[in-house]
C-alpha cells in the first residue's frame, strides 16, 4: 500500500441555523441550532478520544462532516485517511483530494485496489460483499493505525446505516459496511459523532460549515461493488463506472436544459448479471443489462422514483449502448419506490 502523511485542520463556525435532530436515539425534536449540536459533539469527542485517531474520509457528506467535527475537537490527534478501493466513481479519488484540499484538510491516500478485488473474487451474495468490504476497510485502518499508534477510528455513520443493518429488534434490510459489515474482532475503538442523525440533518450541518460537499448525492460505502450485481471484477466494475458517469452527465444536462426541475436525490446505473440477445449491426450479440435508477428522497428512509422524460432516457440508453456495446446490449429504467424496493439494488 502507498500512503502519504496527512493532518487535519479545524474549520471555523458559521452562523446559527435552526434544525431538527434526534436526542438520545429517540424521535426528532426541534431543539437548538447547529452550533449547539457542534458544541455538544465536540465535547463528546474530546471525552472519547485521548490519543491518535484516524478519520475515515470517503468524500461524502457524512464522513466530511464527521471529519470537520473531529477536527474541531481533537485536531492534534487526527489523521484523515482515504482508501482507494478501486470501487469509486469515475475520477472520484482525484475529486476527493481536491475537495479536501479546498477545505484545508490533507488526506493520507492508501491504494488498496488490488487488495479489495482479490478479497471479492468469486463473491456474489450482496451481504457477503458488504461483509468482505467492511472487514477489508477495518484491516486497512488497523494497519495504518499501527504506524500512527492510533487507537480510535472516527466514522460518518448515520441513523439509516444502523437502522437498515438491523439488530435483535429489527430485521436486516441490508448490512451497511460501516455497521453490519464490521468484523467481530477489531483493534480500534469506533467513534461516531453523527450516529443519531439522518441525511437531511447532516446536510444542514454541512451547509452550516459551508462545505463543498453539502449537496453531493449519496454514494454507498461499498461503492460500485453493490452496483455491480454478481461477481465483482475490474472489467465489470469499469462497465458500471462508465455507465454511472453517463447517467450523471445526462441528468445534470437535463436539469441545465430545463428537462428536469431539479437533480434527483440519488441517481446511478447498476450492472445486472442478466444476459439477453441483442443485435450489433447484422450480428447476434449476447450481452448484459444496465438498469438506470433515479429517486427523490429527504433522508433515504423512503424514496420515489424520478419521472425522467423519455427523450432523456433515450439519450442515456443510446450513449450507454454505443459506449459499452461490447458488454451491454440492453438498458432499462427502474420505476420502483422505496418501499418496496431500496434505493440501491444490493
Amino acid at each position: 500500500m502507498n500512503s502519504e502523511k496527512a493532518s487535519i485542520q479545524p474549520t471555523e463556525d458559521e452562523g446559527p441555523i435552526t434544525f431538527l435532530y434526534p436526542v438520545g436515539g429517540g424521535g426528532l425534536s426541534l431543539m437548538v441550532d447547529p452550533e449547539a449540536f457542534v458544541k455538544e459533539q465536540v465535547q463528546a469527542i474530546q471525552g472519547e478520544i485521548d490519543g491518535p485517531a484516524i478519520i475515515a474520509c470517503s468524500g461524502g457528506v457524512d464522513s466530511t462532516v464527521a471529519a470537520v467535527l473531529a477536527g474541531k475537537a481533537v485536531p492534534q490527534h487526527l489523521t484523515a485517511l482515504f482508501v482507494d478501493t478501486g470501487l469509486m466513481r469515475k475520477g472520484e479519488p482525484e475529486q476527493v483530494r481536491e475537495i479536501f484540499e479546498s477545505m484545508g484538510i490533507e488526506l493520507d491516500f492508501v491504494d488498496a485496489r488490488d487488495r479489495f478485488f482479490n478479497a471479492l473474487e468469486g463473491v456474489t451474495d450482496p451481504e457477503e460483499k458488504r461483509s468482505v468490504i467492511g472487514e477489508e476497510f477495518i484491516r486497512v485502518f488497523e494497519e495504518e493505525a499501527r504506524e500512527l499508534d492510533a487507537e480510535y477510528l472516527v466514522q460518518g455513520t448515520i441513523a439509516p446505516d444502523w437502522i437498515e443493518s438491523g439488530d435483535e429488534a429489527r430485521d436486516t434490510i441490508k448490512s451497511h459496511h460501516n455497521v453490519g459489515g464490521l468484523p467481530d474482532e477489531m483493534n480500534l475503538t469506533v467513534v461516531e459523532p453523527l450516529y443519531d442523525l439522518y441525511k437531511d440533518e447532516v446536510r444542514t450541518l454541512a451547509r452550516h460549515f459551508d462545505l463543498p460537499v453539502a449537496e453531493r448525492q449519496p454514494f454507498p460505502g461499498p461503492g460500485l461493488a453493490i452496483r455491480t450485481l454478481g461477481e465483482v471484477t475490474p472489467k465489470r466494475v469499469e462497465v458500471t463506472r462508465e455507465a454511472c458517469h453517463i447517467v450523471e452527465e445526462e441528468l445534470k444536462t437535463a436539469v441545465e436544459d430545463g428537462d428536469l426541475d431539479e437533480e434527483p436525490w440519488q441517481y446511478f446505473a447498476a450492472l445486472l448479471p442478466v444476459q439477453s440477445v441483442g443485435v450489433q449491426g447484422d450480428v447476434r450479440a449476447y450481452g448484459e443489462t444496465i438498469v438506470v435508477r433515479a429517486v427523490q428522497s429527504l433522508d433515504g428512509m423512503t424514496a420515489e422514483f424520478t419521472r425522467i422524460p423519455h427523450h432523456v432516457l433515450d439519450r442515456i440508453s443510446t450513449r450507454i449502448t454505443n459506449r459499452l456495446g461490447d458488454h451491454v446490449n440492453r438498458v432499462t429504467y427502474d420505476v420502483t419506490n422505496k418501499p418496496p424496493g431500496t434505493v440501491e439494488w444490493e
